[in-house]
């Protein structure tokens, strides 16, 4: 009797082993990696607001309720699979009809379709994977501004088109990069609330006639609220795409700052040293610490970037309505990128916290390399009242003099600067020694620093007391998403068990 009951009803013909090995056996394996625990969660759900609303009698959901828990405590490995149908629930409806029969085990899927339930448990598991990327998230957040808290007096050259540029610090590098790791944040939370809406409820496409109590089924799974109109929720997957998109941005930054580090690790910068344990060395070459985690986390962002593409190319010419390609298919590669870029966030965290300094190469950088033109311009303008650009000239000339003559910055002096002057403009400056000195210096130039943003010590203290603020709301929204969706999966499940008696 149970086995009359099929999903293959339309069709005479099993599904070719080709479309099985291509599509229907990785696309069950994976719903039974990443989305059997929540499918089993949504039947609880399901199965009790119908109870509720007496849709179906209590002894046939207290029945239907009783197999999930056993399915459920059991694993994905406890609901046989025959690769005969493309996905999870297909399975899991096979195993409670067979049973119960088809009377009582049919009846689970009242008011129900696997276009609402499948986007129910999808959205349930991309959930799961931006709260786990966020929580890595704010660990590096914190490490950077902890370290940029400590190292915010070691200066260091500021670069720009990869050139000495001006001198800043370590921790105004860090402190910087925090800051686009916050805004990352709020991408990964704006991406969260668009995901976090539930389309259980919305049948195939237009809802049912059945006296559902969509809130009620969204509040059990741990939802804020439905994803109200029925056609969006089975059609649509741009919660997906736009998580996908928040991930490669965020990717893409990680990517950079190893790029960073990878170069001020060199012989050639020293600034920096990799612990050992972030490094690999050379099968042939003994002398060899290769930074391996650094490496790693650039390909990794190349790859999440790649699942964005992934993504937008199944959907992309694609009917707005539910068709595998634009609702289901975008689930792997998304997927992939939020566990990809979870792992690469912790273990940049590692990276910086196992990260050596090595300070005074870093200031003998930041002395040499004429980062400290722009102040030397600044004093020359304060003090003899030339415009910024002819001062600008006359520094610029003294410049390219001293690298022709190999010599560094810190041998500039007033008389330099006199001569400069008079080549061009017919005057000298009479900038007093001291004030010179002062505009060469590069920790000089980093403490007159001071107009919002820079890099001074007042300033880089009030900056990071706001950062940590930040943090700290940050960490508290979205724990409180992840108190919310523990505490309703406890009260559903707990709910099950006791109808199910």
């Amino acid at each position: 009797m149970a086995e009359a009951v099929s999903l293959r009803e339309r069709v005479k013909e099993p599904p070719s082993a080709m479309l099985v090995e291509s599509y229907y056996r990785p696309a069950v394996a994976r719903a039974q990696a990443q989305v059997f625990d929540h499918e089993m969660w949504a039947h609880c759900a399901h199965g009790l607001m119908l109870e509720r609303q007496g849709i179906v009698g209590r002894e046939a959901i207290a029945a239907c309720l009783r197999v999930v828990l056993e399915m459920s405590a059991q694993g994905p490995e406890s609901v046989p699979v025959d690769h005969r149908a493309e996905d999870l629930y297909s399975y899991v409806e096979k195993r409670i009809v067979q049973a119960l029969g088809p009377d009582t085990g049919g009846r689970l899927h009242t008011g129900r379709s696997r276009n609402d339930l499948n986007a129910t448990t999808w959205r349930m598991a991309l959930r799961t994977q931006l709260l786990d990327a966020q929580r890595a998230l704010l660990g590096l957040r914190g490490t950077l501004l902890r370290l940029a808290g400590e190292h915010a007096g070691v200066v260091m050259p500021g670069y720009t088109h990869t050139q000495h540029a001006q001198p800043v610090t370590f921790g105004y590098w860090l402190l910087s990069a925090a800051d686009v790791l916050a805004r990352d944040q709020a991408r990964l939370a704006g991406a969260l609330a668009h995901a976090d809406l539930c389309p259980l409820g919305a049948g195939a496409l237009t809802t049912t006639a059945f006296p559902l109590d969509r809130g009620l089924a969204a509040e059990l799974l741990g939802f804020p609220a439905p994803l109200e109109i029925a056609y969006d929720a089975v059609s649509s997957r741009d919660d997906a795409l736009e998580a996908g998109a928040a991930l490669a941005v965020l990717a893409t930054f990680l990517s950079r700052l190893a790029t960073d580090l990878m170069a001020w690790s060199t012989w050639e910068y020293g600034f920096l040293e990799l612990a050992d344990r972030h490094c690999a060395v050379s099968s042939i070459m003994p002398q060899k610490k290769n930074p391996a985690a650094l490496e790693h986390v650039r390909a990794a962002a190349g790859m999440v970037q790649g699942a964005l593409a992934a993504a937008l190319g199944c959907t992309k010419n694609t009917a707005f309505a539910d068709v595998n390609d634009a609702v289901t298919a975008v689930n792997e590669p998304i997927l992939d990128a939020a566990t990809r870029t979870r792992r690469i966030l912790a273990l940049m965290e590692e990276v910086f916290a196992g990260l050596t300094l090595r300070p005074e190469p870093m200031a003998r950088a930041a002395a040499e390399g004429f980062g400290t033109a722009t102040e030397l311009a600044d004093v020359i303008v304060r003090e003899s009242g030339l415009s910024f650009r002819m001062a600008h000239n006359v520094v610029a000339l003294v410049v390219r003099e001293a690298l022709e003559a190999g010599r560094s910055a810190e041998t500039l002096r007033g008389a330099d600067l006199d001569r400069a002057a008079e080549a061009l403009f017919g005057r000298p400056l009479g900038i007093p020694e001291e004030a010179v000195a002062q505009a060469l210096d590069p920790a000089a130039n980093i403490r007159a620093r001071t107009v919002q943003g820079g890099p001074a010590p007042a300033e880089m203290a009030r900056m990071l007391e706001a950062r940590s603020g930040a943090l700290v709301r940050d960490a508290a929204a979205a724990e409180g998403i992840a108190r919310r969706v523990a505490a309703a999966r406890d009260r559903c499940f707990a709910l099950a068990r006791e109808l199910a008696g």
